[in-house]
């Protein structure tokens, strides 16, 4: 869901920003992405989609004749100049906020 800020920094979300921020000046396809990070197609393709929503990405078709490439036609995607600046932080906040969950003392179990 999200924020009209930005979208639900969940794991699989973050995962695949990180794809796009390690190389972010490059296409990235769906089946690449869910390699990249062990994720599944129906897992991957809903999150570009809104991330493309909010314009942290965009998108075009593959200039590729399937007949000659010998497979269908991708569809690349780009993080956007402003999609940078807002994937890179939303993820830094996410991972601030799991470091400061990780620093809070356990709970200790009540003693009947």
């Amino acid at each position: 869901m999200g924020t009209r800020h930005g979208p639900r920094m969940t794991g699989p979300t973050r995962a695949v920003l990180h794809v796009f921020l390690s190389a972010d000046d490059v296409d990235h396809y769906g089946l690449a992405i869910g390699a990249a990070t062990r994720l599944p197609s129906g897992t991957v393709h809903p999150i570009l989609a809104r991330l493309e929503g909010l314009d942290w990405l965009s998108s075009r078709w593959e200039d590729v004749d399937p007949a000659d490439a010998g497979r269908p036609r991708r569809r690349l995607y780009r993080l956007t100049e402003s999609g940078r600046t807002q994937a890179r932080a939303a993820v830094a906040a996410a991972d601030e906020r799991r470091a400061r969950l990780a620093r809070r003392p356990a709970l200790t179990p009540v003693q009947p």
